[in-house]
């Protein structure tokens, strides 16, 4: 890992002990596919960050800057025969003292940081579900904020039960999304993600997949979803997940979940390589 660290538009060497986001979680951020030294969805990256900046009332850097800084940082980048890399971009409302009421005019802190794409995984997911649930709260759904104890414990849930990812629902038992993805169910010849409107993270991926599978949003049970023909999961890094195990469930592979990957491959050609290589 690679990391630069940012005090409004000055370059330093370390978080400031009164942070916010440290100390509240009071802050954004973004993980985005690097291709060949490139973010192919950066604009649909920043405006996803602009938008929960709006919900935070939260100062943003300026984006020329982070988007020069974020290219150096990639700027010895040989991917052009590998899977590329990832890239994370924290932002926080800066320094502000002890106490929640938020300073009138904190600079922002921002980081940079440069990782390796995870491993992919050959024949699909193993998953559970969660007995960690998604609060509601309407002012945060959608936005993906730095406050995420709620994925941490059903993370921890996953590693204990030694499986790949867990599907989490919402207090009433609508199914959300898995800790660290969105999901896609295949029933009756159609696709359908669930709302999140009341929680959950409105990921970037699923946004571009939405208009490319004519997918429903709608409320989902866990009747509903293991009752489904096929079942993937998505994010912005490792594109499309098939789930092959819930628990006693299980999903052969699925030629819609093949179609799926190809209507990504022409959106971010990072996951071409999932077409070729399935």
């Amino acid at each position: 890992m690679t990391t630069r660290i940012f005090d409004g538009r000055r370059r330093v060497d370390a978080i400031a002990a009164d942070g916010r986001g440290v100390a509240y979680g009071d802050g954004l951020f973004e993980t985005m596919r690097v291709h060949r030294g490139t973010v192919p969805w950066w604009d649909a990256h920043w405006a996803r960050l602009q938008h929960g900046a709006q919900r935070l009332h939260l100062r943003l850097p300026e984006p020329r800057q982070v988007r020069e800084e974020a290219a150096d940082l990639f700027a010895n980048d040989d991917s052009a025969n590998d899977r590329g890399g990832v890239l994370k971009l924290i932002v926080t409302r800066g320094g502000g003292g002890r106490g929640y009421a938020p300073p009138a005019a904190a600079e922002p802190s921002w980081l940079l940081s440069r990782y390796p794409v995870p491993v992919a995984v050959a024949d699909g997911l193993r998953a559970r579900w969660c007995e960690t649930r998604l609060a509601s709260q309407p002012l945060l759904a959608g936005i993906k904020h730095c406050n995420r104890l709620e994925q941490v414990l059903a993370r921890a849930e996953c590693i204990e039960a030694g499986v790949d990812e867990g599907l989490m629902r919402d207090l009433d038992g609508n199914v959300v999304s898995a800790t660290s993805a969105n999901l896609f169910v295949f029933r009756d010849g159609r696709w359908l993600t669930p709302l999140l409107d009341r929680c959950g993270v409105a990921g970037v991926c699923r946004a571009q997949l939405l208009p490319a599978l004519q997918a429903r949003e709608a409320r989902l049970d866990t009747a509903a979803l293991e009752a489904a023909d096929a079942v993937f999961l998505c994010n912005a890094v490792r594109g499309i997940l098939p789930l092959a195990r819930l628990g006693a469930r299980a999903w052969p592979a699925h030629p819609a979940i093949a179609a799926a990957r190809v209507a990504l491959a022409r959106r971010h050609p990072a996951f071409a390589l999932d077409v070729e290589h399935p």
